[in-house]
């Protein structure tokens, strides 16, 4: 039934879009007995995120990501949660981000919520429910005064850590006997439903997400740790452009950030320049300037060192670069203390503008830079910009009056002093210890409390392994003394006593403690395998009744499933199983962790590992319908909805349509079809506007396809990308027949067969037998060839069509069989979904299973519960190339789960829907036996299993030799629905005997799979 809104748009009385504002809100109401056993259901949505609470019990929140003119809203069933005859509580915490993100674009603060008791009992037959409240100046609200607003941001992807100060919060907000007090205020009405920026509430299109409370392993280490002595985070991307608070695209500038460091005795003092990316060009004190050649350390932890003399010392750190949108990590230690002012307060009044809220720091620029869009041209930073060059030479604060028009103070709001990130990850002084066992009750789900060995001289930090990846929200209960510090820190992947910090994600939280015993849930989603508790400024010690995750993914259950007789493959697909639900959230998400970003291009491969796992086609159905809702940011669409980064991958929206189709072919949902095929069209015909005279695309975009070195320049012809737009163009003529559209399946289909005779005249190499990666900008033919872009050619049907088909596709499919070692090679689990599917193609599957064996294998034998985004031989997209890999859980790597279930178990749609299914069984790899099961649309599953036996043994152990004159027999055994017509095509000359056991599909109105 459509909702009728009464409700109003709400906020505080304050600013509209403010920075980091946690809002709370209440409304009481009387809840009369003679309404008790109704249905009530209370409907809400907010910008930007909400927890809803009714009557101090923690309902649920959300809303799930979308477009601001699209914003879903919740419904939640609250009547069991209603005390009649007694006055009722809804209280609503809105976090509302004031900037974009990668998930998130800048619209204004806000609350929506109506509370709805149905008319009428089943038997009268259902009418418009009676509303008993809406959001209105009636509701009280109030700034949370414990939540800290200038924590910085957490990373560009993100928004902001967590600091949270218990002294000031009373946690009662949310029971209906709380009585607010003075500080609260009546609610401010912005206007009806369908007013600006949000148009008309749309409908929550997916379940809600689980929450599972699980429990950690172990206390993995134990140390005493001194604090370095002064950190902060600043955010100098909203500071040089404030406009950037409305987007997510990457900034450049040529700046300065200055300060002066105040000493009473001689020192030595360390800058760390820890994560600060690349807006490091060197520095100077008191005008003594100091490079690359003088930091110690590795990247990105690199430090140096001064000796400071009794007095003031002015500093000046070029911080020209480019950054997204973390926080830049300012920290300077010595033994003695250090105060630091900001060089205005040593300027006459009236020299420079003197704000009131001004820092220790100030910045001169940007001289030169801005916002930057991949896909569209922007001018190069002036290096040679004349004020930039002489700004670099001041050497004390009075040399900071020539350049009045360029100096600024950092204001209070874009400043965290205490940067909780560095302090975790850069200490003073640390000494393990050893783990006394009653430490242990930390990580143990029972009323006996852990009691953290306390010292008054330094901090403790301790170490909590979770034993895998995680998604979701802290909780923890604990008795501390009032003021008390906590600071939780959460990582991924330890080894042998050293860990791999997040660098480019500030993944912490800071709690203080009120006193006494507490329990608090964090509201900020957070990815992590490892959580480090460091318990600081604590007089007395502090006890933790429990620290766990409130695990939050899409709700799927387990019905895919793989075993061999190889335990490796085994343990490969757990951890792509593992993977792929950590990072089904609201949308597919790259990973759980460093980003929760949708990545249009990632999320093809995802949903197909996703079939084989779950059977879920209402989060991929989700995540295709978000695309086109990026038109208004470029007709190319946008590479990750919804996002504030307008960015372009070409490739990710080839992807898209590919993927559109997958669907269909998975469902048979033609509405969908009917639905989607018009956005399709869109902008397939905007890519066709930008073929050059030679009928190729050629574009200024971001031309990935894999992080390895492949040419694929950010201006030119890109030969992968050319190729994928042909089989998107397949696509759109293979939707159009499913609709009918004879019109437009001849257009698609000749588009596709002109852009494939052009590759195949233009990108092709007879030197080199090969397709060259691209042709650059100024019309020179990349001397680069790589696996990547043959891998490509023949999955988009490229060699096909050529003139000399025959020879060419021989050559290709030789390539891919025996790839040239002077040919890149493939260097992420992202690629090596496209290569296993050209092996497939090829009936490799020796290779392939050989390949998933030694590639993920590194990952096991690291110990990995979860596959990693990158494999550890290539370097790019790293902090440190020594690093194994960046993010340790990434979707895109899930990949196994896909072919396993495909080509090892064999089973494969022959039509949309899944109404003729082949199992076409590969006992490849040494295998002897496998079983498993794959989902179906529509409800129930498909069971195989299979085991090779000899006519003279009971059976073939893996690796053995099968002579040609030992003939092998496969048992298959089948269990699958009825409805189903199964195919069976047995591998090789195998014989087979099949067991074939058939069910009748029950039907469940519930199922998310339409028929």
């Amino acid at each position: 039934m459509e909702t009728l809104w009464q409700a109003k748009w709400i906020w505080h009385p304050g600013e509209a879009s403010p920075r980091n504002d946690w809002s709370c809100f209440r409304k009481t109401f009387a809840w009369p007995d003679e309404e008790n056993g109704r249905r009530v259901s209370l409907k809400l949505t907010a910008d930007s995120r909400y927890v809803l609470y009714v009557n101090g019990h923690r309902v649920g929140q959300g809303p799930p990501r979308s477009w601001p003119f699209r914003l879903a809203y919740d419904e939640y069933e609250i009547s069991h949660l209603l005390k009649p005859g007694q006055t009722n509580a809804i209280a609503v915490m809105v976090m509302h981000f004031g900037i974009s993100n990668f998930y998130y674009l800048r619209g204004r603060g806000g609350l929506l919520a109506q509370l709805e008791v149905e008319s009428n009992s089943p038997l009268q037959g259902e009418g418009q429910p009676h509303v008993m409240a809406v959001t209105d100046d009636t509701w009280l609200t109030v700034t949370h005064p414990g939540h800290d607003r200038r924590s910085p941001r957490m990373s560009c992807q993100h928004a902001f850590a967590e600091k949270i100060d218990a002294r000031l919060w009373d946690e009662a907000w949310t029971e209906s006997d709380y009585k607010p007090g003075s500080e609260w205020h009546a609610a401010a009405v912005i206007g009806p439903v369908g007013c600006e920026p949000w148009g008309i509430p749309v409908s929550r299109d997916i379940p809600y997400l689980t929450e599972e409370p699980v429990y950690p392993r172990r206390v993995e280490r134990l140390g005493k740790v001194k604090p370095v002595q002064f950190t902060a985070a600043i955010d100098l991307r909203n500071h040089f452009y404030a406009e950037s608070t409305n987007t997510a695209n990457p900034a450049e500038f040529l700046g300065m950030l200055a300060t002066v460091v105040r000493c009473k005795q001689h020192c030595k003092a360390t800058l760390a320049l820890i994560d600060v990316g690349g807006t490091f060009r060197g520095c100077s004190l008191d005008g003594v300037h100091y490079d690359e050649s003088s930091l110690t350390g590795e990247a990105p932890e690199r430090f140096i060192h001064f000796d400071l003399e009794p007095g003031d010392h002015f500093l000046l750190i070029d911080v020209s670069g480019g950054t997204h949108g973390g926080g830049y990590h300012f920290a300077m230690d010595a033994e003695e203390t250090l105060e630091f002012l900001s060089p205005l307060t040593f300027l006459p009044a009236g020299n420079l503008t003197q704000e009131d809220d001004k820092t220790a720091f100030v910045t001169l620029g940007p001289f030169d830079g801005g916002i930057r869009y991949d896909h569209l041209p922007s001018p190069p930073m002036d290096e040679e910009h004349p004020d930039y060059l002489r700004a670099k030479e001041i050497s004390d604060v009075a040399g900071l009056l020539p350049f009045a028009s360029w100096v600024r103070s950092v204001p209070e709001a874009l400043v965290s002093r205490e940067d909780v990130f560095i302090l975790s990850v850069w200490k003073r002084h640390e000494v393990p210890l050893s783990i006394p066992g009653t430490l242990q009750n930390a990580v143990i789900p029972g009323p006996e409390p852990a009691e953290v060995p306390w010292f008054p001289d330094a901090d403790t930090e301790l170490v909590i392994d979770f034993g895998k990846e995680l998604s979701g929200y802290l909780e923890f209960e604990v008795e501390a003394p009032e003021g008390a510090v906590l600071d939780f820190y959460g990582f991924e992947f330890m080894h042998e006593g050293q860990h791999q910090d997040t660098y480019g994600l500030d993944h912490t939280l800071r709690y203080i403690c009120a006193g006494g015993r507490r329990r608090y849930t964090s509201p900020v989603r957070r990815g992590l395998r490892y959580c480090q508790v460091t318990v600081r400024n604590a007089v007395a010690p502090v006890r933790i009744y429990y620290l766990r995750m409130l695990q939050s993914n899409y709700p799927i259950a387990e019905i895919g499933q793989f075993q061999s007789s190889d335990p490796r493959l085994n343990e490969i697909w757990q951890i792509s199983q593992h993977t792929t639900r950590l990072c089904m959230e609201d949308t597919f998400v790259d990973c759980p962790m460093y980003e929760q970003t949708f990545w249009v291009g990632d999320a093809r491969n995802e949903a197909l590992i996703n079939y084989y796992l779950f059977g879920a086609d209402r989060i991929v159905e989700r995540c295709l319908r978000l695309v086109p809702g990026s038109k208004f940011q470029t007709p190319l669409y946008a590479n990750q909805v919804p996002s504030g980064w307008n960015s372009v991958i070409p490739n990710w929206t080839f992807f898209w349509v590919i993927a559109c189709l997958e669907l269909y072919r998975q469902n048979g949902d033609k509405s969908f079809a009917a639905d989607i095929f018009p956005h399709i069209e869109y902008t397939l015909k905007h890519y066709l506007s930008r073929l050059n005279d030679q009928g190729l695309l050629q574009i200024r975009s971001w031309n990935l396809l894999d992080w390895a070195p492949i040419d694929q320049p950010n201006e030119g012809i890109v030969s992968h990308q050319n190729m994928f737009l042909v089989k998107a163009l397949s696509a759109a003529a293979a939707f159009a027949t499913v609709l009918g559209n004879v019109e437009a399946e001849a257009f698609y289909s000749v588009q596709a067969s002109r852009l494939s005779a052009a590759i195949n005249a233009h990108l092709w190499s007879d030197e080199r037998q090969a397709y060259l990666d691209c042709i650059h900008a100024d019309g020179r033919p990349s001397d680069i060839f790589s696996v990547q872009t043959q891998v490509v050619a023949l999955l988009c049907g490229i060699p096909e069509q050529a003139d000399s088909k025959t020879s060419r596709l021989a050559t290709i499919e030789s390539h891919i069989r025996r790839q040239p070692s002077s040919f890149v090679q493939i260097g992420s689990p992202f690629m090596s979904f496209f290569y296993y599917e050209a092996l497939a193609k090829l009936g490799e599957w020796e290779v392939l299973i050989e390949d998933i064996r030694h590639q993920y294998g590194q990952m096991i034998d690291w110990g990995a519960t979860t596959c990693w985004e990158m494999y550890p031989h290539f370097s790019e997209n790293r902090a440190n190339p020594d690093l194994l890999t960046r993010s340790h859980c990434h979707a895109w790597s899930a990949g196994p789960a896909y072919f396993l279930g495909a080509y090892v178990l064999g089973v494969r749609s022959l039509e949309p829907g899944w109404s003729r299914v082949l199992i076409a069984p590969q006992p490849c790899g040494g295998l002897s036996w496998a079983r498993g099961t794959v989902p179906v649309p529509g409800g129930g599953r498909i069971d195989v299993s299979w085991r090779l036996e000899s006519p003279n043994s009971t059976g073939v152990t893996a690796g053995q030799e099968h002579t040609p004159t030992i003939p092998v027999r496969m048992h298959l055994r089948i269990v699958s629905p009825e409805a189903v017509h199964i195919e069976v095509q047995p591998p090789g000359e195998v014989e087979v005997v099949i067991e074939h056991i058939r069910v009748a599909l029950c039907s469940d109105p519930m199922q998310e799979t339409r028929p």
